[in-house]
């Protein structure tokens, strides 16, 4: 007793019916009644029709291994806080009744350090995207520019060459090609960083490009399925779905092996899906290697907060050999982030 009144977790024992038999003081001041009116009381005071008819199949099925639910409690004058319940059997009471074991941790302020820790991850997003605008911007304006002045300069010197310079005209050639490859590389990673094409023609049009030019450069065929949309998402929710389909494609192109790629973007009611699977080997979501965990791990989580930042959902299924599928879902029209 003088462990568990010690605890910074609330513990308590209720029979089947969930009548409180005992709590700890840290439960009482959690629940913000005073410790005699929570023995003998009814422990379905503090849970929604919703979340107790979720727990009570636990309560039946719990083994000694135990089982974890998260919930809503219900305190008095309409406040709640979020907590997780650890329920483990513990036999036969003094009076012949089966009691249950509850621990009961408060999860107000990890759901507050989580709520921190997206906002600061959108932040960050936010910040990125920002220097990658400026980037792109520099190396249109100013490495393009150049970069074109002087393929003009050598298209001009190789055709001051004559004939009697043969080698000189030559290396002149593969000088001008060069440069000309240089261009269009640095236009290439100019786009990516700030797609102009998603600004002015939209999301299915910055679609069919980067599905284009992934095929192009990579080899692997790219299956594009994009019917143009009622109207325009928000500027927000079209960056998000270009990003992640930007992430996505890299790690088909990095890790998945894959010969072929499906991209198909949908519409259906006010709901917008993206969907991106390959053929490629795929991954055990439990146990990826450890030389992939991290850069796979940390591409699909900017997945999920961009999606989430947008007010969507994000979800991937993949499997040992059985490729990956990603889908995305955000509102077809403006939510507000978060």
């Amino acid at each position: 007793r003088v462990l568990i009144e010690s605890m910074n977790d609330g513990a308590l024992t209720m029979t089947a019916d969930t009548t409180i038999l005992y709590a700890n003081r840290c439960f009482a001041r959690m629940v913000r009644c005073p410790l005699e009116q929570v023995t003998g009381s009814s422990f379905r005071r503090f849970l929604s029709a919703e979340d107790l008819a979720t727990l009570r199949p636990l309560l039946k099925r719990a083994d000694n291994a135990g089982a974890n639910i998260q919930v809503l409690f219900k305190l008095d004058h309409g406040a709640s806080i979020p907590v997780q319940i650890s329920v483990r059997p513990l036999g036969k009471s003094p009076l012949d009744r089966a009691t249950i074991g509850l621990v009961v941790t408060d999860l107000t302020e990890a759901r507050r350090t989580e709520e921190q820790l997206r906002a600061l991850t959108q932040r960050v997003v936010h910040a990125q995207e920002t220097e990658r605008s400026r980037v792109a911007l520099e190396l249109h304006d100013n490495i393009s520019q150049l970069l074109i002045a002087v393929l003009f300069r050598s298209q001009a010197l190789a055709d001051s060459l004559t004939a009697r310079d043969g080698p000189a005209q030559a290396e002149a050639a593969r000088l001008r090609a060069l440069i000309g490859q240089a261009v269009e590389e640095v236009q290439r990673i100019s786009q990516n960083l700030r797609p102009s094409i998603l600004d002015q023609l939209g999301l299915v049009a910055m679609l069919r490009t980067t599905c284009t030019e992934f095929a192009h450069r990579t080899g692997i065929a790219v299956q594009l399925t994009s019917p143009e949309l009622g109207a325009r998402l928000s500027a927000d929710g079209e960056l998000a779905l270009y990003r992640i389909l930007q992430e996505a494609l890299k790690n088909v192109e990095q890790h998945a092996r894959a010969r072929r790629v499906a991209v198909r973007l949908t519409e259906a009611g006010a709901i917008v899906l993206l969907a991106i699977s390959d053929d490629g080997i795929g991954f055990d979501q439990e146990r990826r290697p450890a030389r992939r965990r991290g850069k796979v791990g940390l591409g699909l989580l900017s997945m999920r907060e961009r999606a989430r930042h947008v007010g969507g959902a994000f979800a991937i299924k993949s499997g040992h050999l059985a490729g990956t599928e990603i889908e995305v879902r955000v509102p077809a029209r403006a939510a507000a982030p978060g």
